[in-house]
């Protein structure tokens, strides 16, 4: 008659046979081929919730290079098909750049001023806003640009309304307001 094995016996043996499984597909999978993170690009269909697109990627990558026939000198470049900013300084080095997220109504191409500057309101799509930054009129709207006070990055869409504000995520919308609070700054505004 056989002998029979303790039950501590056959769960030690089980054991040690998934943790050996476990280790030899460990080392399997750490020499197959590894995903990469691709960042997040800004579109109409981001969330309420979304946050700044570079937070999807630990690298961000390089900003695209500052458009040409943008002008010259200290000014705000806003490009309107890259949906994108850049902050030139004097020496029309790009020193910030950053996506941002327009309303249903942009701003003609062409050089403005910033007009006038409000630390925060409600924009008319009801979302608490800050850094509002105002340069150019269209449509008898105000086009300025701006972040949400709560860090989301959505378009700024209001139901059945036509809107004109530009928002960016909440550290480049501080960034741009120090940058663009200065006296006579310009905004360049391509194509």
């Amino acid at each position: 008659m056989p002998a029979l094995l303790p039950s501590w016996a056959w769960v030690s043996g089980l054991t040690a046979a998934a943790t050996a499984a476990v280790v030899v597909l460990a080392v399997q999978a750490d020499h197959g081929p590894h995903p990469k993170a691709a960042a997040a690009r800004p579109s109409a269909s981001a969330s309420k919730g979304a946050h700044s697109p570079s937070a999807a990627s630990a690298k961000p990558s390089p900003a695209p290079a500052l458009p040409a026939a943008s002008g010259t000198g200290r000014r705000v470049v806003y490009a309107l098909g890259q949906k994108r900013v850049w902050l030139v300084d004097a020496s029309d080095k790009a020193t910030r750049s950053f996506p941002v997220w327009p309303g249903t109504v942009s701003p003609d191409p062409g050089t403005y001023t910033i007009s006038r500057t409000l630390a925060s309101t409600t924009g008319s799509d009801g979302v608490p806003i800050e850094h509002i930054l105002y340069f150019a009129n269209k449509s008898g709207l105000s086009v300025a640009f701006s972040n949400a006070v709560d860090g989301s990055s959505p378009p700024p869409v209001a139901a059945g309304k036509r809107t004109s504000g530009i928002r960016m995520p909440k550290a480049d919308g501080a960034a741009l307001w120090t940058f663009g609070t200065e006296p006579n700054t310009r905004v360049t505004v391509v194509r």
